[in-house]
């Protein structure tokens, strides 16, 4: 208990961090609730316009020379983030938020296959970077709010306010959480999501109709152990295919750069191919967000929940977004994640008999928590979004899918405190990006 001598200061040091958050908490939420909305219009308008996808190619050099010529260090995105939290230093700059903010924007707006999860984030955190340089906070307390500023992006961009402040701590280091940070990073990421709402913006519903418990009379028990096992098989090809969107990614973007070596040309590329994919396949379902689809019975997040088939859609998604980030678009990755998620549920259902709107939801979470290595926070995702029903089928996809997507990610600045498989040769705190080219210690960089 706090002695006497203690209380004064105890409510001092809370009513100063509420200070900080809730006000970084109500301009992070405010500025999500812009950014939904004008990617409401924008997708909409694309809808409308089918032609503006011509653009494409002009639209992204446009974006790419802006961040050549005036984006300095903003261009380093969430990996700077990241690296700003695990030793604060030069700190993320200011103008990373509207840079992204209006380059994303752009990206949908013309049809690049891209997300919003990043744009948040780095929203967040260069926002949360800001105030801790005016309050000139020291590292320790510029890592928590930076922190806190990763949680409210996220939180408020999809509604789900939990999943952003576990996701907070969980994305920065595989296998460790410093619980130290998570009062304050939950206070802003509530807030956020409340502000957001309060703006009057509406997240996705996606329904989930399978209930995984008894029928009437019969003893009430919450998973079903056949359905357990085909749910874990699923997640098996869920956490491959987290691995080859990062893998996609990260591979990619060296060939485009040997192939065009003036970096603001580079989006050109991934402009005339997502062009001439919309010719060869005649469909634009594929195409910014995929939350819903351009036409009715398109390929959408929305339509795998239905009875509907959609057997290759999760790849053809997964190669657009790829083409899209390798060659420079901006925006995020996790929406079209789970695109792929949703969409490889819904072809698997059928195949291994599983209620398509169960493993489409599933998918969803899993895909998600392999790819960024984030299996508690994307489990709390699935109740947040879906109800808690269906826990065990959730945390099972997860968990699974983190195991077997391997030591790799979309975000390379991440720690590997715990490796997923243990190794006698493994120093705690080395960068993702290291153990993807095999090296587990730094004496092995000799």
């Amino acid at each position: 208990m706090l002695s006497s001598k203690d209380v004064m200061p105890f409510a001092l040091n809370l009513l100063r961090w509420l200070g900080l958050l809730v006000p970084l908490a109500l301009v992070v939420g405010s500025s999500c609730a812009l950014f939904l909305w004008m990617l409401e219009w924008v997708t909409h308008y694309r809808f409308v316009h089918p032609a503006i996808l011509y653009g494409l190619p002009f639209a992204g050099v446009a974006v790419a020379l802006a961040y050549y010529w005036w984006g300095g260090r903003a261009g380093g995105g969430n990996n700077l983030i990241l690296d700003e939290i695990h030793n604060p230093s030069e700190g993320v700059p200011l103008r990373m938020a509207p840079f992204v903010f209006i380059g994303t924007v752009i990206s949908h707006l013309f049809g690049a296959s891209v997300g919003r999860e990043g744009t948040a984030v780095q929203i967040g955190g260069s926002l949360a970077s800001s105030f801790a340089k005016f309050f000139q906070l020291d590292k320790r307390n510029t890592s928590i709010l930076l922190t806190a500023g990763v949680a409210s992006g996220l939180g408020a961009v999809y509604g789900t306010p939990i999943t952003g402040a576990v996701f907070g701590l969980e994305v920065l280091t595989l296998g460790a959480l410093d619980y130290s940070a998570l009062l304050p990073v939950a206070v802003a990421s509530i807030i956020a999501d409340w502000t957001c709402h309060q703006w009057g913006i509406h997240h996705a519903v996606y329904p989930v109709t399978f209930k995984g418990l008894a029928s009437p009379g019969q003893i009430p028990f919450h998973v079903d152990a056949i359905l357990w096992a085909k749910v874990a098989v699923a997640a098996v090809m869920f956490g491959f295919a987290s691995r080859a969107f990062a893998e996609g990614v990260y591979r990619l973007g060296p060939v485009i750069k040997k192939i065009c070596p003036t970096p603001w040309l580079q989006p050109a590329i991934g402009g005339i191919a997502t062009i001439l994919l919309v010719w060869l396949l005649g469909t634009r379902d594929y195409l910014g967000l995929g939350v819903v689809a351009p036409e009715a019975g398109g390929a959408s997040i929305i339509n795998f929940f239905s009875t509907a088939h959609y057997d290759w859609s999760w790849l053809l998604k997964l190669v657009f977004t790829v083409i899209a980030l390798a060659t420079g678009y901006k925006g995020g990755e996790v929406t079209p994640l789970f695109f792929v998620g949703a969409g490889l549920g819904n072809a698997l259902a059928p195949v291994l008999g599983v209620p398509t709107d169960l493993l489409a939801a599933v998918g969803m979470v899993a895909v998600f928590g392999g790819a960024v290595n984030t299996p508690l926070a994307c489990t709390i995702m699935g109740v947040e979004l879906f109800g808690g029903t269906n826990i065990v089928y959730y945390a099972t996809g997860c968990f699974v899918a983190y195991l077997c997507s391997g030591h790799t990610g979309i975000y390379l600045s991440q720690k590997v405190g715990v490796p997923k498989i243990w190794r006698p040769d493994f120093v705690p705190d080395i960068a993702l990006r290291r153990t993807r080219e095999g090296v587990w210690k730094e004496e092995d960089q000799l």
